[in-house]
């Protein structure tokens, strides 16, 4: 939305007609949902609507309930403008079409990619079972929460944040053709992440489980170690951890929980390990594991 070319023809009325005649494919937030379940845009000069009808694939045929459009309330969506017209009270508006963008998106895009693809997505809405991500004009993928990341969470929340950009891989597609996503591949193998990590430092964690075995603090999102058991303290309590030991053979790593402390920092930025447009194979475990921990795609 905030590109140079979609800020141009958002400017003005004049703008928006070139955007028409040329059939550019826009973005602008959306500020109300009717009872008709058309969705207003905010053009700047004029207003823009999308009647339910072309809110989204899906809708027409009753595949697609109604909570599609209206969950974009204060979102920003992509469309083509239909037209123009006067509206009773004189005033001149755009009709504009999500539906045939995401059509489009389908077409051109979509329909192209392939299991192990690692494609851009946005994070739209989260739910205990995992998170929905736009994947394209509105097109959401499920990305279920054990795919997230090796280490554990109680919720996507912990992870992400709702209209975060991030990196995802697919996985498969599911019964309708609709695509699922994955995305612990690319934060790293057990030896990445712990290579940064040495026996004898004292670094930060963040409390994920308890157990009455000992407690489990993620040091990294496809990362954590175990503390022995401690009374009051709490899963999402940051904590300082020493690092006893570090044993690749287990995939262990052994700590100490100096503190442990209710804190709100702000969410790291996602570091990605594996930068390719394609992959096919993953292996999380070091090699003299006495575990395998692995992912296919192709």
């Amino acid at each position: 939305m905030a590109t140079q070319q979609n800020q141009y023809y958002l400017k003005n009325i004049d703008t928006l007609r070139e955007a028409f005649l040329s059939k550019k494919i826009l973005e602008a937030r959306a500020v109300r949902c009717d009872n008709n379940h058309d969705l207003h845009i905010d053009l700047g000069e004029i207003e823009g609507i999308i009647p339910r009808e072309n809110g989204a694939i899906g809708l027409d045929d009753g595949s697609v309930r109604d909570i599609a459009v209206i969950s974009k309330v204060n979102k920003p969506v992509t469309f083509v403008i239909d037209r123009f017209e006067k509206s009773d009270d004189g005033k001149i508006r755009a009709i504009l079409n999500r539906k045939t963008v995401q059509e489009k998106c389908l077409e051109e895009y979509v329909s192209h990619l392939c299991i192990g693809d690692i494609i851009d997505a946005r994070v739209c809405h989260m739910e205990n079972f995992g998170v929905f991500a736009d994947i394209g004009a509105g097109i959401n993928s499920l990305l279920p929460i054990d795919s997230i990341s090796v280490s554990r969470i109680p919720h996507p929340s912990a992870r992400f944040s709702s209209g975060q950009n991030i990196k995802a891989i697919v996985k498969s597609r599911d019964e309708f053709g609709r695509i699922v996503l994955s995305h612990k591949e690319l934060l790293g193998t057990w030896e990445e992440n712990s290579s940064r990590f040495t026996v004898g430092d004292t670094v930060s964690g963040i409390v994920r489980s308890i157990e009455k075995y000992g407690i489990f603090v993620e040091l990294s999102p496809n990362l954590a170690g175990l503390a022995e058991y401690a009374d009051n303290i709490t899963p999402g309590q940051n904590a300082c951890v020493y690092i006893k030991s570090i044993i690749p053979e287990r995939m262990k790593i052994k700590l100490i929980i100096v503190d442990s402390f209710d804190a709100h920092y702000t969410k790291p930025t996602t570091e990605y390990f594996y930068h390719d447009k394609h992959i096919s194979y993953w292996k999380y475990s070091p090699d003299d594991s006495e575990k395998l921990i692995e992912s296919f795609f192709d």
